[in-house]
């Protein structure tokens, strides 16, 4: 069996073992990025699925991402959470660490709402902000749609030129509004890690014009936009990297500061998903 063959076996496994077990299909999933786990708390569990207990599944090796998939119903609508994701410096492939995403997708969910924990570029922004993220660079030297295309699943040649809807974006900006929290927009690079930038690195991503830097969510929204899904990304800035005044990065600062930001984008979330016309 060639590989691709067997890859696309185990997605549909995976896919079956999961409809045989929920009684419904989500219409929302939901990827929680480093120290963003508390929303999935305030979800009405219909069934958790620790990430070992599910056949096929990758096993998060972060230790601030819980491995938990749940479905359930939130502000009413029927969503289902990763909490934790698959990173690239993990080890893993780009089909690899989307392979969860995948199995989903199978789903027909109409909206995919990513977020992470990033690093700021831009010199405007502060640790706290909030950004949306209006368009991506990838520097993750691997693409989940490499190899043999399953045509089922999407077209060989995906267009990414809006792979963040306006739709979305202008909805969460207005909830933003509403709530008195003042959203940041810029672009998302992601690389692979997991070492951090140098100051070197810091000033070529900039040049090249990103906002903010992570290693994740690029490849999953790939996978949303190959499988027609409507993307809404958002990046807790947690530092702001200034490569003229550059000081040293802490995992467990990042973190931190992420924890901080939790409560403020839960409640954007929350309200942004209430006024989501499904």
């Amino acid at each position: 069996m060639k590989e691709e063959d067997h890859y696309f076996k185990k997605v549909e496994e995976t896919y079956q073992f999961l409809k045989e077990r929920i009684p419904f299909s989500p219409d929302i999933i939901i990827t929680l990025g480093t120290g963003l786990s508390s929303l999935g708390e305030k979800i009405d569990k219909v069934k958790t699925f620790p990430y070992k207990e599910i056949p096929n599944f990758p096993v998060s090796t972060v230790e601030t991402h819980k491995g938990e998939l749940i479905f359930g119903y939130l502000e009413g609508k029927k969503v289902t959470v990763l909490q934790g994701r698959f990173h690239f410096y993990e080890g893993y492939s780009a089909k690899e660490l989307t392979f969860p995403l995948r199995v989903l997708t199978l789903f027909k969910p109409k909206i995919y709402l990513v977020s992470n924990a990033a690093g700021g570029l831009n010199l405007s922004f502060k640790p706290g902000d909030i950004m949306i993220i209006k368009d991506h660079i990838n520097l993750i030297p691997d693409n989940p749609l490499r190899g043999i295309n399953n045509e089922s699943w999407g077209p060989r040649f995906p267009d990414m030129s809006c792979a963040y809807d306006s739709g979305l974006r202008n909805l969460f900006k207005k909830i933003s509004q509403k709530l008195n929290e003042d959203v940041k927009e810029g672009v998302y690079v992601a690389v692979p890690g997991p070492s951090l930038e140098t100051p070197a690195e810091t000033r070529f991503l900039r040049m090249i014009g990103a906002d903010a830097v992570g290693m994740s969510t690029v490849p999953e929204v790939i996978v949303a936009v190959h499988a027609g899904i409507k993307v809404l990304g958002i990046s807790v800035i947690c530092n702001v990297n200034d490569p003229d005044n550059f000081k040293p990065i802490l995992f467990s600062e990042v973190v931190e500061q992420s924890k901080k930001t939790e409560k403020r984008l839960e409640k954007i979330i929350r309200e942004f998903i209430k006024e989501l016309k499904i």
